[in-house]
């Protein structure tokens, strides 16, 4: 049986759909380097206001504007050093008719509403400055204008209030909204728990050591575990025996200890398909896509394990994930969608009628060159920078028409 492109997408979106929905909370650090690209799973709060305390937006002086009400070029307005106000210090008393030296960070003394720049006082400069603790202030400070209230002062909460909703559910975490979960101090995050996935190649021609006559290695387990794991899951890699019964065994013993099972090879019309021959009899859904490469797909649904089955060719397998699993592991993750292209074709390409093509290209000087269709060129897959999508029905195109393309390995 053969259906259609989006026929088969829409048949997994509907398979892995509760999956999705399954997956619990997991609470992170907002340490953790999983935490980027997360999606909260509940409404997150703020447990400090952001700043957290009233401080200084300046290197200066944290004075009463009262005290400086007359001051002018010609007459100005010299207040006795209190102690300074360094980042991380706690807070002081501005004593009436004083100035505090303050760094950018630092707390506003009490009774200070207002800061002066350093290079706008007398002498642009601060003289020996002493923190609490540390001695005994000395020396005068000179002001030559006024200054308001609230001057580079920046008030506890004026970004975000104590209490306040950081991120709503379904918050995609990029590096900035992380900070701002850090500075509202929260220290534990809840996301949305990794989807846990069991990579499973088939093939006794496959080795991951040394190679038998026969024998090739295999790149499928490192490439498309690489490709999930960009996408926020967690996989673990497995080589199967091209044996039925012990397919299916190991199948049973992974259902309880992740949520999604993908094989790969093993499910062509050839004699010895083992995840066509052990699946089948038990509701296994095996079919041809109307695409090329990757035509043969399949799924199934065993008791507590969804199974997605890929074509064992690297390119087919590699293809088959972008086209069907990547689109929905996007959605779920709240990652942007990617943006097409489009370029002039450098050469003339053709398609088979009757089946939607899927070519690696590579873009250079502003025209886009499709590469060879086959399934088995890793190296060709590799350089590749763009995908081209040649629907049913389109059997050639001409050297110089615009064409569409999708990013790709980057």
């Amino acid at each position: 049986m053969t259906c259609t492109l989006e026929n088969h997408r829409a048949e997994l979106a509907s398979l892995l759909k509760p999956v999705f929905d399954s997956l619990g909370t997991q609470w992170l650090p907002v340490t953790s380097e999983q935490l980027c690209d997360r999606i909260t799973s509940e409404d997150t709060f703020a447990v400090l206001p952001i700043p957290a305390f009233t401080n200084s937006q300046m290197d200066g002086y944290a004075v009463r504007s009262a005290d400086l009400l007359s001051a002018a070029p010609d007459a100005p307005v010299s207040l006795p050093l209190g102690f300074t106000a360094a980042a991380g210090d706690p807070q002081l008393e501005l004593q009436p008719g004083t100035a505090s030296p303050v760094m950018t960070g630092a707390m506003i003394p009490a009774g200070a509403d207002t800061v002066i720049p350093v290079e706008e006082s007398a002498t642009g400069t601060f003289p020996e400055l002493v923190r609490c603790g540390h001695g005994t202030p000395s020396g005068q400070a000179a002001f030559t204008a006024p200054s308001p209230e609230g001057r580079f002062i920046r008030p506890a909460g004026v970004d975000l209030a104590a209490g306040a909703l950081v991120a709503p559910a379904g918050t995609r975490l990029a590096p900035a909204m992380i900070a701002a979960l850090a500075s509202s101090g929260l220290t534990e995050i809840p996301v949305r728990r990794a989807l846990k996935v069991a990579l499973c190649t088939t093939g006794d021609e496959l080795s991951n050591g040394q190679l038998a006559e026969g024998q090739i290695p295999d790149a499928n387990s490192p490439m498309l575990a690489a490709l999930l794991r960009r996408h926020q899951v967690e996989v673990r890699t497995i080589q199967l025996p091209d044996d039925p019964q012990g397919f299916v065994a190991a199948i049973d013993e992974l259902q309880a200890e992740v949520d999604l099972i993908v094989t790969v090879g093993g499910i062509s019309a050839g004699a010895y398909e083992v995840v066509r021959q052990a699946l089948s009899p038990l509701g296994g859904n095996f079919h041809h896509v109307a695409i090329q490469p990757g035509g043969p797909q399949g799924y199934a649904q065993l008791g507590d394990a969804t199974v997605l089955c890929f074509p064992g060719n690297p390119v087919s397998a590699l293809l088959s994930a972008e086209l069907f699993l990547v689109p929905l592991l996007r959605e779920f993750n709240g990652l942007p969608e990617p943006r097409p292209g489009h370029y002039p074709l450098a050469a003339e390409a053709s398609s088979p009628e009757h089946k939607h093509q899927v070519r690696r290209a590579l873009i250079r000087d502003g025209q886009v060159t499709i590469l060879d269709p086959g399934s088995h060129l890793v190296h060709d897959l590799a350089r590749a920078d763009a995908l081209v999508h040649i629907p049913v029905g389109v059997t050639q195109l001409v050297a110089g028409q615009s064409i569409e393309t999708w990013s790709m390995n980057v």
